[in-house]
């Protein structure tokens, strides 16, 4: 038990360790429909890569990159919202996803592991590579930090400063992008954004600091991981749904905390 629960754990904890902070960054930013957005799309990456006989994985980083370029070319259009956008991109491109996969009746498909990953399947070579993907985005998160911070707080006060706002928002997607494409495989495509928002919106109502709620953000990550690959070790329920519901308990208290705290 403990050669399959302990990569799975350290692999949960790396993906907290990017996706926490930069959850808090998606929130501030307001693109919490734009991870929906690449999560949802994630699908037509895997069917296209299952189709061509490529790594699934490679197909689904080019998607998810090509989308992040769309999005960027099409955000300052006055013709639609940018929400209207994002939903129209996801709902297409899951639908074509599905209709992909159907497609390809000679192929056994289990959606379900793509749809909602599989925690447990993480082996000791995947760690390495989600170790050196999720230290990569973390490195360039605290690289940009202050930029992104300065971003949400003030645009024009941002250019003002010297910051390339449009770059730095176009650095914040690529890493929700790359994040995303390496996740869905072991959180799954339709509960990978709740990895990055959940945590991030718990530690809103505890934190006093942008700093503190990145911080908090990845201590309520962890517990989740560490709760939901016990629950699942104990009542044999899915991995990566179980820690998605530890995490929404931590997100009912936290609302109850702040309630009773005003």
């Amino acid at each position: 038990m403990i050669d399959i629960l302990l990569p799975a754990w350290l692999g949960g904890i790396m993906l907290v360790l990017a996706a926490a902070p930069l959850g808090c960054c998606i929130i501030w930013h307001r693109l919490s429909c734009f991870g929906d957005t690449l999560a949802h799309s994630s699908l037509l990456g895997i069917a296209f890569g299952l189709l061509l006989n490529v790594n699934p994985h490679y197909t689904l980083m080019f998607l998810t990159v090509f989308i992040t370029l769309i999005l960027m070319t099409i955000e300052n259009r006055p013709q639609l919202t940018m929400d209207t956008f994002l939903n129209i991109i996801a709902n297409t491109a899951l639908s074509l996803g599905f209709i992909v996969v159907s497609l390809m009746s000679n192929m056994r498909i289990d959606l379900i592991v793509y749809l909602f990953g599989d925690l447990l399947s993480i082996t000791f070579y995947d760690l390495w590579i989600i170790i050196i993907t999720m230290t990569l985005v973390l490195i360039i998160l605290i690289w940009k930090w202050r930029h992104l911070l300065l971003i949400t707080i003030n645009r024009e006060m941002a250019k003002v400063d010297g910051i390339n706002v449009r770059y730095t928002r176009l650095i914040l997607m690529f890493l929700t992008a790359i994040l995303i494409s390496i996740a869905t495989k072991f959180v799954g495509a339709l509960i990978i954004t709740s990895l990055l928002i959940i945590p991030a919106a718990t530690s809103r109502n505890f934190a006093k600091s942008p700093e503190q709620m990145a911080i908090l953000a990845i201590i309520i990550g962890i517990i989740s991981v560490t709760m939901g690959l016990a629950i699942s070790a104990f009542y044999d329920t899915p991995a990566a749904p179980s820690v998605v519901l530890c995490s929404t308990m931590l997100f009912i208290f936290s609302i109850l905390y702040s309630r009773n705290k005003n």
